[in-house]
């Protein structure tokens, strides 16, 4: 049975100075029936995995090599060693602001499996390919290209974040998520096997929240959230963990 996974992604914010939130999520993860994850700017990975006891650490984005002349890239290799557990690859926001392709994104998930880091692979539609019907096609597509052709379930994690609800308030329909979701899940049923494809969790993303996670993760094949701002504060996250740990 998948767990719960209740992910943060804190984006371009983060300072050592707001630990103690970070120690408020990790208090209050304690007691949760499900996986916490947060990934902060690399600069406080370090500092921050070493006084947490009930959260796993995650980066934000890593280099597709191991190492080289890359100025001010950060590779799977040093967030390993700064003590993440997990690295986001494939944000939209990277895809977007700067130009990932899904060849990008394979590559770099290949070099953080090997790095003994857990991906979570991000896939997502944009309004106009949305409005025009050809959501599945994308996902689909994205997924295939996106991951490894030998993966284990316990090493990856897919989030589906339509890039039209991520940060504007939107969020997809019921029926919509859950189409989505189903669909991954057949896809990656077929591509990698039954044990594989139902082990690897899905998570939604996309503007969730305290009023709406217990809807959406009473969806089948919603295994968690990948959070946003939402995950910058206690009083905002904790009720999202709390709910998906429930689910």
């Amino acid at each position: 049975m998948r767990r719960p996974i209740a992910a943060g992604n804190w984006k371009m914010n983060g300072l050592k100075k707001h630990k103690d939130e970070i120690l408020d999520i990790d208090n209050a993860s304690r007691k949760a029936n499900c996986d916490v994850i947060l990934c902060v700017p690399s600069t406080i990975i370090s500092e921050i995995s070493k006084i947490t006891k009930n959260i796993f650490m995650g980066g934000q984005n890593c280099h597709t090599e191991k190492n080289g002349a890359f100025t001010g890239d950060i590779s799977a290799e040093m967030l390993k060693d700064a003590g993440a557990s997990h690295v986001i690859v494939g944000h939209s926001e990277r895809r977007v602001n700067y130009g990932e392709t899904n060849n990008n994104i394979r590559t770099k998930t290949q070099i953080a499996l090997e790095n003994d880091l857990k991906a979570i692979v991000c896939i997502g539609e944009t309004l106009s390919e949305r409005e025009d019907g050809t959501t599945l096609d994308v996902i689909k597509k994205q997924l295939i290209e996106s991951l490894p052709t030998e993966i284990i379930g316990e090493n990856i994690i897919v989030a589906y974040e339509p890039i039209w609800a991520i940060g504007t308030g939107l969020t997809p329909t019921i029926h919509q998520i859950t189409e989505v979701h189903d669909f991954i899940r057949v896809e990656l049923v077929q591509s990698f096997g039954n044990d594989t494809g139902q082990s690897i969790n899905i998570l939604y993303g996309g503007s969730m929240n305290a009023k709406n996670v217990k809807e959406i993760s009473a969806i089948l094949n919603v295994d968690g959230g990948l959070v946003g701002g939402a995950s910058l504060k206690a009083d905002s996250f904790v009720p999202i963990i709390n709910a998906l740990g429930k689910s």
